[in-house]
């Protein structure tokens, strides 16, 4: 018996169903199509990578900087871990891994402190919805809710609105449901939008018939348009993201001024609303869509549409095991507009209802709802579910070990506070500069809420020391703890969609860093204003 090879590159058109469900995160350079020009660059960034991270690691940790020796020399370490997942001279979850080796073999924490933060919520979060995930792309779910938006003739035509137009859905539901959750709920759907314009290319012989379909700047569009888009909607509600509440609460215990709700979303919407359309413009025009328009894609969803036939057990059985999940990450939300954050009902829904406990329990549906019991047939299988990215669950473990340590070792508050005398800062405006700056380059190599928890304090003082209002240093500081988009351990969101294998590093980082410079003028310059016209602060 012959088979026929339909993967990228083999000169046979490629199954473009088969390469998403079969996408690797972490690909070698025999795993991709890259033209020449692309190969030698890849091969000389991860041969640089493999020296350069030891050396940086060596020469910081021998430098005379007068701080605590635990302290730099994790500081090192970090860097050198940073070196490798920007090179990538080793899939980028084995650079974390290596860095979290070092930390306990060169002494800075005992291995028990070290690996602790790996049980994290947030790691469940994504075991959960990447197994809902797999049930929704096996099942063709998300492929029927793909084709539900691209019916739409205003979305469905022009590629550069259906990123926009999906874009605005994931804000939006920032706003109430947790970022990560949101990302997690929006994937599926995402990747069932790239296969049919992938295919719709495919056929219209507008790429080479073996092209690589985790290659299209379309996707890299998309899918950074989902996770930085979540990022943004979250910042329009104090509910939206962690370290809103954290920051909300740090402020009010400094300075006594309470932010209520309405108050955040009328001093924090215009504000987001322009960093929205600052996004758009850096994905679309950095990440321009393969082709503008695709013409008679309306008839083409059409009849794919028609091809899938009436919803079967299996998808039901999906749709009943991803709405509860849903419904219990807006949960939280709904009580918190009803009863306030302050409340006890909130406090202890909030406590007993996490997302990553919810993820994992709405997974484990898929496994107990059958599909013909007689056979005793489920959902899922466990073969299924082992093939889901365990490597990004590892990425963003290792980020989450990092961000701990930062903060349990003192360096961050070190970093802020030699920052803030070095280089002088008196004024409100000088400060607030200094704390987007911080929050941001912070938040890149840890989570937005580590990002928050250790800012916010240090720029409080910093401003109380200088003799001003620290309310808009800090508050500015928290919108920008949301920032850090150009790795993929900076947030869950970031690693979800990078765990799709659409989106290289390279792009990652040139799209992040654009819109982190972007979206920290946005906050520097906005900020003030609106507190003083909504909050009069």
């Amino acid at each position: 018996m012959t088979t026929t090879d339909r993967r990228p590159g083999s000169g046979q058109p490629t199954d473009v169903d088969a390469a998403f469900r079969g996408s690797a995160t972490y690909r070698s350079l025999g795993e991709q199509t890259l033209s020449p020009a692309e190969e030698r660059f890849e091969k000389g960034r991860r041969t640089v990578g493999l020296f350069l991270a030891p050396l940086v690691t060596i020469v910081f940790a021998l430098l005379p900087l007068g701080m605590e020796s635990q302290q730099q020399l994790l500081a090192a370490i970090l860097l050198g871990v940073i070196v490798l997942w920007i090179t990538e001279p080793v899939p980028i979850p084995i650079g974390g891994l290596i860095g979290v080796g070092a930390i306990v073999v060169l002494g800075v924490v005992p291995a028990d402190e070290a690996v602790g933060p790996f049980g994290s919520t947030t790691v469940f979060t994504f075991i959960g919805a990447f197994i809902l995930a797999a049930a929704m792309l096996k099942h063709g779910v998300a492929r029927r809710f793909a084709m539900a938006i691209l019916s739409l003739r205003w979305v469905g035509a022009s590629t550069a609105r259906v990123v926009i137009a999906f874009g605005v859905i994931t804000a939006l539901l920032s706003a109430f449901v947790s970022n990560t959750a949101t990302v997690a709920m929006l994937l599926p759907t995402a990747l069932g939008i790239l296969t049919v314009i992938a295919k719709l290319l495919q056929d219209k012989q507008l790429v080479a018939p073996d092209f690589d379909p985790l290659r299209l700047r379309i996707g890299v569009a998309l899918m950074l348009m989902l996770a930085y888009g979540a990022s943004v909607g979250g910042l329009i509600t104090p509910v939206g993201t962690p370290p809103n509440l954290i920051g909300r609460g740090l402020i009010e215990e400094a300075t006594g001024e309470r932010i209520g709700f309405l108050q955040w979303m009328l001093m924090a919407l215009p504000i987001c609303a322009l960093m929205f359309v600052a996004l758009a413009a850096v994905l679309l025009l950095l990440n321009k869509p393969e082709i503008r328009r695709i013409e008679g894609v309306h008839e083409y969803v059409e009849a794919e549409r028609a091809q899938l036939g009436p919803v079967t057990r299996a998808e039901k059985n999906t749709l009943v095991a991803f709405g509860v999940t849903v419904s219990l990450w807006i949960f939280p939300g709904v009580i918190a507009l009803t009863a306030g954050t302050d409340s006890a009902l909130y406090e202890t829904i909030s406590g007993r209802i996490n997302e990553g406990i919810v993820a994992v329990l709405g997974a484990s549906l898929l496994f107990l709802l059958p599909t013909d019991w007689k056979r005793r047939e489920f959902t899922l299988n466990w073969s299924d579910a082992a093939t889901i990215d365990w490597g990004t669950v590892l990425l963003f473990g290792t980020g989450i070990i990092f961000g701990s340590l930062l903060a349990d070792t003192g360096l961050a508050e070190t970093i802020g506070n030699a920052s803030a005398d070095t280089l002088g800062l008196t004024s409100t405006f000088a400060i607030t500069i200094f704390a987007v700056i911080l929050a941001i380059i912070i938040s890149e190599t840890t989570s937005n809420t580590a990002s928050a928890a250790v800012v916010v304090p240090i720029i409080i003082p910093v401003a109380v020391a200088a003799g001003i209002n620290p309310f808009v240093p800090a508050l500015a500081a928290t919108f920008a703890a949301s920032f850090g988009f150009m790795l993929p351990v900076s947030t869950p969101q970031n690693a979800i969609v990078y765990g799709s294998g659409v989106v290289p590093i390279t792009k990652m980082i040139r799209s992040g860093i654009s819109f982190d410079v972007l979206g920290a003028l946005l906050i520097v310059v906005l900020l003030p204003l609106m507190v003083g016209l909504v909050l009069d602060v």
